[in-house]
């Protein structure tokens, strides 16, 4: 599990990021050669007095390129199948690179709609024709939707609008519920028992995730300012929601696995203690590595796609990445289902069920979430489907912890029971219920 946590964070840390809504760069005409217009950014426009600002630091040697930048309106794929001089005329608005500066407005809209920006010069379109080594125009390009007054100051795309304010009501209530519960885990830590691995895998995952959240919160609050925020930051939110989704499936499939393979040798006394097996454990850690790779292919599959933790999965690794999820759960599935089955005490029979409960919940709510996402508008789909997913995952965990911490079944068989937490049931509500 080390080296594969450290693998991941290398490949994440040493990609390169993806653009920002502050874009810089060179506007390159061999590029510009090779792919019918070098793709500059993608943005989507909330609808009305949207901005696109373009600075130059060598506008002369633009004019002598006839240098343009070229904006399309929702084209998506289409352009691919166009040839070059039909790519250009396609071009909703087209850009005269004459000025070390350029303010354009973006034409009103009854609905939020992504823009694509190309940039093309007299040299695009000349096949076999030699292109003078000039050298390249160095840009920045702005892009800018309409703040609450109206005024173009915002660098969230319609397609991020929200998050950062969810992130930081996301980091409030972690901040309350840690100062809630922070104390009562670590005496209940501290005193071990059956499942004491268990809760500290999922106390790591949580953390892991708080972490995540605020790594986001700090990038999108720079972001918010200057269209860049803080790349570091969004690589290091995606590392640390990656380790906690492998980590919170090897935990499961460990649990599942270790319960269903060790049953006929398991001491009554402790019937449900974390009992690893090299059969459960190499099922854990191939489920694991594989899902670790899905999430990684499916991240840096486009690298003309921004890099979140959650989006609408359009992509094969994606797909994959949901098919494995809806796998995990049948198989999760069908091993309770054994245990259930053959299970004779009510007790354990109602753990298990609740058990099961958190096991689907983690995993078919981003799969469930992405199926409903499709009646939502294009701009409101990757929202819907990160904030779903953390609000659901956070909830899974909540009943688990509830689960290992609660004296319905572990007044007996674990020592973790005589610890009071506030999410724990009263001795009075068991007695009444069994």
């Amino acid at each position: 599990m080390h080296y594969l946590i450290a693998t991941v964070m290398a490949i994440l840390l040493c990609t390169p990021c993806a653009f920002g809504k502050t874009v810089t760069g060179f506007f390159k005409s061999e590029v510009a050669r090779e792919q019918n217009g070098q793709f500059i950014t993608k943005f989507m426009y909330q609808g009305d007095n949207g901005l696109l600002v373009c600075r130059l630091e060598n506008s002369p040697l633009a004019v002598e390129k006839e240098s343009r930048l070229l904006l399309y309106q929702d084209m998506g794929r289409g352009l691919d199948n166009l040839s070059c001089s039909e790519r250009l005329a396609k071009a909703k608005l087209a850009i005269s690179l004459s000025q070390e500066e350029h303010n354009q407005s973006i034409p009103r809209q009854s609905s939020p709609t992504a823009w694509q920006a190309l940039y093309a010069d007299r040299y695009t379109c000349q096949d076999g024709g030699v292109i003078p080594s000039h050298g390249d125009v160095s840009f920045t390009v702005l892009l800018f939707n309409a703040d609450s007054a109206g005024n173009p100051l915002e660098h969230f795309s319609a397609e991020e609008a929200g998050l950062y304010s969810f992130y930081f009501l996301l980091l409030l209530a972690y901040f309350v519920a840690s100062c809630i519960y922070i104390q009562p885990l670590y005496q209940a830590l501290r005193k071990g028992g059956p499942m004491h691995t268990v809760l500290k895998v999922l106390s790591t995952a949580l953390a892991l995730q708080g972490i995540s959240a605020l790594c986001s919160y700090i990038h999108l609050a720079r972001y918010s300012r200057d269209g860049v925020g803080i790349p570091l930051m969004g690589s290091l939110a995606e590392l640390f929601d990656m380790v906690s989704q492998v980590s919170m499936l090897y935990m499961l499939l460990s649990l599942c696995m270790g319960w269903t393979l060790s049953r006929g040798r398991k001491p009554q006394s402790r019937p449900l203690q974390w009992d690893s097996s090299p059969t459960s454990t190499a099922l854990a850690v191939g489920g694991v590595i594989t899902q670790a790779a899905l999430l990684l292919w499916e991240q840096y599959s486009d690298s003309e796609t921004e890099h979140h933790s959650y989006h609408a999965q359009q992509s094969l690794p994606g797909v994959l990445l949901i098919v494995l999820r809806v796998g995990l759960a049948l198989l999760l599935a069908s091993v309770l289902y054994q245990i259930i089955s053959t299970e004779r005490s009510a007790l354990k029979r109602d753990f298990y069920l609740s058990f099961a409960k958190g096991c689907f919940l983690w995993f078919l709510c981003h799969p469930v979430l992405v199926l409903i996402s499709v009646i939502f508008n294009q701009h409101q789909r990757e929202k819907m489907v990160t904030i779903g997913v953390i609000l659901c995952q956070a909830i899974a965990m909540v009943i688990l912890y509830q689960l290992f911490l609660s004296r319905s079944l572990y007044w007996e068989v674990s020592s973790l029971s005589s610890v009071s937490l506030p999410l724990t049931m009263s001795r009075g509500n068991h007695r009444g219920r069994y």
